[in-house]
C-alpha cells in the first residue's frame, strides 16, 4: 500500500455517483454565471492547458500583466464569482479543521489531454489552512513533492469522486497533475476532469468574508 507524504491526505470515493453529479449541476449553474476562461501565464502571456473559473468571495486569476492574484471579480465579465454551495461548504467544515470558511475555490477543467505542472499553492495571504480538493470525471496521475522544487515525489491516482487534502508540512509541497487517463469515467459527457480546490485567503486572524 503506498505511504503518502506527512500531511497529505487522500479520501478514495467519498463522493458517491448521485453526489458527484449533483456537484455537477451546480458547478455548470455556477459556470453560466462564471464562464470557464483560459489563464495566461505571467510575462510571456502563454496560455494554461486547463480552462477555469470560481465560486467564492474570492477568485484565483492570471494573467500576462497582472500575474497570479485573487479578485472579487471575473477577469472577463467583470461579475462578481458565484456562491460556494452547502456541499463543498460542508466538506471544508468536516475535513479541514480550520473553523473559518473557505474563502474561494478554484474550478479547472482539465480536457484529457491536459496537465498541471508542479507548483506551489502559495498566493494566499498565509498557510495555515489547507487546501482542499474534490475530483470529478475522468481520473488523473497525481505528483507530489516537498517545499523544494526537483526533490522526491510520490504518485498517486485520483479518480472521480475523491477527496483531497495538502495540510501542515504538505501546505506548500509541490504538486502537479502528470496525465488524465481518457475514458475512466462516464460523469462527463465529453471526457475530461473537473478539478475543485479550496481555499482561505485572508489572514485567518482577520474578519472572514462572506461566500
Amino acid at each position: 500500500m503506498l505511504t503518502l507524504p506527512d500531511g497529505v491526505s487522500h479520501w478514495p470515493g467519498f463522493f458517491n455517483n448521485s453526489a458527484q453529479n449533483e456537484l455537477l449541476h451546480l458547478i455548470r449553474k455556477a459556470t453560466q454565471q462564471a464562464p470557464l476562461f483560459v489563464p495566461k501565464m505571467p510575462r510571456t502571456g502563454k496560455p494554461m492547458s486547463v480552462r477555469m473559473t470560481n465560486m467564492g468571495a474570492l477568485g484565483w486569476v492570471t494573467d500576462q500583466k497582472n500575474g497570479y492574484r485573487y479578485q472579487q471579480m471575473h477577469p472577463e465579465t467583470g461579475a462578481n464569482w458565484p456562491t460556494m454551495p452547502p456541499m463543498l461548504l460542508d466538506l471544508w467544515a468536516e475535513k479541514s479543521g480550520c473553523e473559518l470558511p473557505p474563502e474561494a475555490c478554484l474550478v479547472n477543467y482539465y480536457q484529457d489531454d491536459a496537465k498541471m505542472g508542479m507548483h506551489q499553492d502559495r498566493d494566499e495571504a498565509e498557510f495555515d489552512a489547507p487546501v482542499l480538493s474534490v475530483s470529478l470525471g475522468n481520473a488523473c496521475l497525481f505528483r507530489v513533492g516537498g517545499e523544494k522544487r526537483g526533490g522526491k515525489t510520490t504518485s498517486f491516482r485520483l479518480d472521480s469522486g475523491d477527496v483531497m487534502m495538502l495540510s501542515g508540512p504538505a501546505r506548500l509541497a509541490f504538486h502537479g497533475v502528470d496525465k488524465i487517463y481518457p475514458d475512466t469515467s462516464d460523469l462527463l459527457k465529453d471526457g475530461g476532469r473537473i478539478n475543485l480546490t479550496m481555499r482561505r485567503v485572508t489572514k485567518m486572524a482577520g474578519q472572514s468574508q462572506e461566500v
